[in-house]
């Protein structure tokens, strides 16, 4: 009998390392990709000016990152809204600031902006989304050079 009850103890000790191990590289892997894209979004918003509003589909920018998505398998579809930011969708959030003299070094003569870009690391396992349906609170943000808008 003590033999037996040992290995159901060995067995599920390797069993929680096995979950454990695994759960951490998903997690890791899961992480890179949102970073991935979240640098890919920011370059895109710097290199178009902040012209990729997300909810136009005929945006040249927009194409791009939804591509580029798709690509690196980010699956854009479960994002949810996070708070503090303007638009949220297409599997990312963003927000645009304004530079004036209160928050830091501006132009007088033009608007400079920065925008905040943020996505989400998602976990996507049935069972712990049945036990902790609020885990999506992992996101990756960054926040773009200051861009010079011209009227």
């Amino acid at each position: 009998m003590r033999d037996a009850f040992g290995g159901v103890v060995n067995l599920a000790m390797i069993v929680v390392f096995l979950v454990l191990v695994t759960g951490y590289l998903a997690f890791n892997v899961n992480y890179t990709k949102a970073f991935r894209v979240k640098n890919y979004i920011i370059t895109k918003f710097e290199q178009y000016e902040g012209n990729c509003e997300p909810n136009n589909p005929s945006n040249v920018c927009n194409q791009q990152i939804q591509a580029y998505m798709k690509q690196v398998g980010y699956h854009q579809s479960s994002v949810s809204n996070l708070d503090g930011y303007d638009s949220c969708s297409d599997g990312y959030c963003y927000k645009e600031y304004v530079v004036d003299s209160s928050t830091g070094a501006t132009d007088e003569h033009r608007t400079q902006v920065y925008y905040r870009i943020a996505t989400q690391i998602i976990i996507d396992i049935p069972i712990v989304n049945k036990i902790m349906p609020n885990l999506k609170i992992f996101q990756v943000a960054g926040d773009t050079k200051l861009i010079t808008k011209f009227e």
